[in-house]
């Protein structure tokens, strides 16, 4: 378990780094007004993913129960009928965004607030369509994948994904440096998704030679229980796609598009946080489903422990940072523009990811796993409505600010539910959960923290290499507590003793 995941880190490190040399590229070229647009075209088309109904996670489960039971047949049937799923479902997508293509025209390029050039709007119009393309053609496209988490075969998968992203760096920085265009920067999305796919489609056939996406083996009879299953998966997305990504549109609505790339960049770390932890729920989901159906499903009690531990280290290393040097790091990866007011942002909404990211990263997936996945579902869509009221409400009386309370204040309501449902479902008390968890790990990053204020307000750190000292200083005192203090005798993952090579008591 812990090699997937690792190897699930090493994808998401990849990803963080075409990230980092991305985004201030890409803002920097386009310039903040255009990049709000594009911001926007990715934010209304996302939602046209909810329309796959979560199939590529029921998938996923499907796949996996069949896998564990050495049953290729079946298995063979699960992914056929997917495949079928995700071909109508592509097909009403790609409906849907036509009816949607003169809304966004209409709302947002033709705004008076907006006032974008002619240019501007031609090539707006085009990217909208290319990435309209882009997400319907995606539905089939990410199963391979399903496919490869089914068998725990994270490695192939990821390096797939890690060559992606590697390809879509080249890409977009040749493109872009060729012409600042929405156009281009649409197209490479669309470049990148059909080179996965084709590699993807030629593994699965060389690793699985019983597996076949084909739509040989559809089977009727599972169309329900995928459905079923998938319905809730769905709930899911809707539930992330309006807390996360309905803030462009709501901000879009009642000021300029250079505005959202202020929002934008203050969001853009919790992509990539959030990355961290799903690459735990990737290997936990597939995991639960093949120990329930084994019948050893008492054994994911300790998972749960273990991984939300781990979790809330990985959450609380990065969090602290940038909760204290958020503003700064900030001001250094965008450096040519003034980035106060995204790093207010930022600190806000980073409170609210502390609770959120260790419950969506591993409690969530356990659930889902299990086959629990209604009260989950249904919070976070729940969550993702609220989200949008609470915006809508504060926007005009505190701008951004409201937006970002509007996020935050749901993302900790929805992680205290969830948590207290997977710890009924595995007849665990909350509280011990909280106090082996937290109990040490809270303090220590407390303590650590006090080297980064210091180093902010004693030292006024700034510029890279000021900034990256502070995190070196600050990851070995956070580390040397965590192995000294905070793992030590863990009943689970027990780091003084496995660097030290002797038992602790």
């Amino acid at each position: 378990m812990l090699k997937n995941i690792g190897s699930n880190w090493a994808l998401s490190a990849v990803q963080i780094l075409v990230f980092m040399v991305l985004s201030p590229f890409v803002v920097d070229t386009l310039g903040e007004q255009v990049n709000g647009v594009w911001v926007s075209i990715v934010a209304l088309t996302g939602f046209l993913q909810l329309l796959i109904l979560g199939v590529p996670m029921a998938s996923v489960r499907y796949i996996a129960e069949h896998v564990a039971k050495g049953d290729t047949k079946r298995a063979n049937e699960a992914v056929s009928t997917c495949l079928a799923i995700c071909l109508v479902m592509g097909a009403v997508a790609l409906a849907i965004g036509a009816v949607l293509y003169p809304v966004f025209d209409a709302k947002y390029l033709s705004s008076s607030d907006w006032k974008l050039t002619p240019e501007t709007i031609r090539d707006a119009r085009i990217a909208f369509g290319v990435v309209v393309l882009t997400v319907t053609l995606g539905f089939a496209a990410r199963l391979p994948y399903g496919i490869f988490d089914a068998h725990h075969d994270f490695l192939v998968r990821n390096l797939v994904m890690g060559g992606g992203f590697i390809l879509k760096l080249g890409l977009t920085v040749l493109l872009l440096s060729m012409k600042a265009s929405l156009v281009y920067l649409a197209t490479v999305q669309v470049v990148v998704m059909v080179a996965e796919f084709c590699t993807a489609i030629a593994l699965v056939r060389r690793r699985h030679a019983g597996v076949r996406l084909s739509l040989a083996g559809f089977d009727r009879s599972l169309v329900g229980g995928i459905l079923s299953f998938s319905i809730f998966a769905m709930l899911l997305n809707v539930g992330s796609k309006l807390a996360f990504q309905a803030d462009a549109l709501v901000i879009g609505q009642f000021m300029a598009p250079d505005r959202i790339t202020v929002y934008d960049i203050g969001f853009k770390v919790f992509d990539p946080m959030t990355n961290l932890v799903l690459a735990v729920g990737m290997v936990v989901m597939p995991m639960a489903t093949a120990l329930r159906a084994r019948g050893e499903a008492r054994q994911l009690a300790g998972i749960l422990f273990k991984w939300t531990k781990i979790a809330l280290t990985l959450v609380l290393m990065i969090g602290a940072y940038l909760l204290v040097l958020g503003p700064e790091f900030l001001d250094w990866w965008f450096a040519e523009r003034d980035t106060q007011e995204s790093g207010r942002l930022l600190q806000i909404l980073l409170v609210s990811f502390l609770f959120f990211l260790p419950v969506r990263g591993v409690a969530l997936p356990i659930l889902m796993g299990l086959g629990k996945p209604r009260r989950p579902a249904l919070a976070l869509l729940l969550m993702g409505i609220v989200n949008v009221l609470i915006s809508l409400a504060l926007i005009k009386p505190y701008g951004l600010v409201g937006v970002a309370l509007g996020t935050a204040i749901p993302n900790v309501m929805f992680a205290i539910f969830v948590l207290t449902v997977a710890c009924a479902e595995l007849d665990v008390r909350p509280a011990e959960l909280l106090g082996y968890a937290a109990g040490r790990l809270v303090p220590a990053a407390l303590l650590a923290s006090t080297v980064l204020v210091f180093m902010k307000f004693g030292l006024h750190v700034a510029g890279f290499t000021q900034l990256f000292v502070a995190g070196v200083v600050f990851v070995c005192a956070y580390g040397a507590l965590l192995v000294f203090w905070v793992y030590r005798g863990d009943p689970h993952v027990d780091l003084h003793a496995r660097i030290f090579g002797k038992a602790t008591t």
